[in-house]
């Protein structure tokens, strides 16, 4: 994911030395603006303060936009930039037209990203879902995890567009690179890309098309690669499919089991933060539900 892109070289010979030290010099800034990018993300992750992600990170989120404008041809730059303001987007923003904002950018740094990865993903939303799909087969499994990014950041896009019938109607789109990814390495994401899935299929009941059971499969699979580790698997799991087939016995389960788990280390500290107070909400409103 650290890859850097190079130039041809096409200097004199008389140019060698200054061309070696300006490329060089570049990398250098290539690689910190990455790393720095890579370690804010880190850091955030292992918070376990919210409310001060919440009130902080606004300000780094502008820096990281600088660094990107900067330098716009570098993919793991974007990528980074991508999923901090998609996680920004879908857990921190307090008004829908914020969170429309910062996913449609993360969407757009996430899209020029994979075009760069793979320049038959340059035209994603002209193409048709044939043609969308048989791009796919393109992709091979050291692109899983670039191809997660880009998903996953349309999904974001969709959800924070979900009046706009142009943005929901490229949904499929979504679910066959997410299946994609899965078909190369379910792994991707710690599980995640289990979760997106498991989301996906549990987006309408069974009597409208939905396929609830699929979802189940999925959330299970996700909270195994995890080692129960990911508890917002839980949350999901008896949010979008428990309380959808209205298991009240599977719901409090899943959701005790959140509420008495340790809150973890490194990147799980802020997410698990999140999914019980998440749990907790859930619990509090669930004789209102069933």
């Amino acid at each position: 994911m650290r890859s850097i892109r190079f130039l041809p070289f096409r200097l004199l010979l008389s140019l060698l030395l200054l061309s070696a030290v300006s490329a060089c010099t570049t990398q250098i800034v290539s690689n910190a603006k990455i790393e720095f990018a890579e370690d804010l993300s880190a850091t955030i992750l292992e918070f376990d303060d919210p409310e001060t992600i919440k009130k902080g990170v606004p300000a780094y989120l502008i820096l990281v936009s600088s660094m990107v404008k900067g330098d716009p041809e570098n993919p793991a730059l974007l990528e980074s930039a991508a999923q901090l303001y998609g996680a920004y987007a879908s857990g921190f923003t307090d008004s829908e037209a914020s969170k429309r904002a910062l996913s449609n950018r993360a969407f757009k740094y996430a899209s020029r990203a994979m075009c760069l990865r793979n320049d038959l993903f340059c035209d994603t939303e002209q193409l048709s879902y044939f043609e969308y799909e048989k791009r796919l087969s393109a992709i091979d499994k050291p692109q899983a995890g670039y191809l997660f990014i880009f998903a996953s950041s349309w999904a974001s896009y969709i959800e924070a567009n979900s009046t706009d019938w142009n943005a929901i109607a490229e949904l499929p789109k979504v679910k066959a690179s997410i299946q994609r990814v899965l078909q190369l390495d379910e792994t991707t994401g710690n599980g995640n890309a289990h979760l997106y899935m498991a989301v996906l299929e549990s987006l309408l009941p069974p009597a409208l098309g939905g396929k609830p059971e699929l979802a189940k499969k999925h959330f299970e699979r996700a909270i195994e690669i995890s080692e129960g580790e990911n508890l917002m698997a839980k949350v999901l799991y008896a949010e979008k499919y428990a309380r959808l087939l209205f298991d009240r016995e599977l719901h409090d389960e899943l959701l005790q089991q959140v509420m008495d788990a340790d809150i973890g280390e490194n990147d799980q500290t802020l997410i698990n933060t999140l999914a019980k107070q998440k749990a907790a909400q859930l619990l509090l409103d669930a004789d209102e539900y069933f």
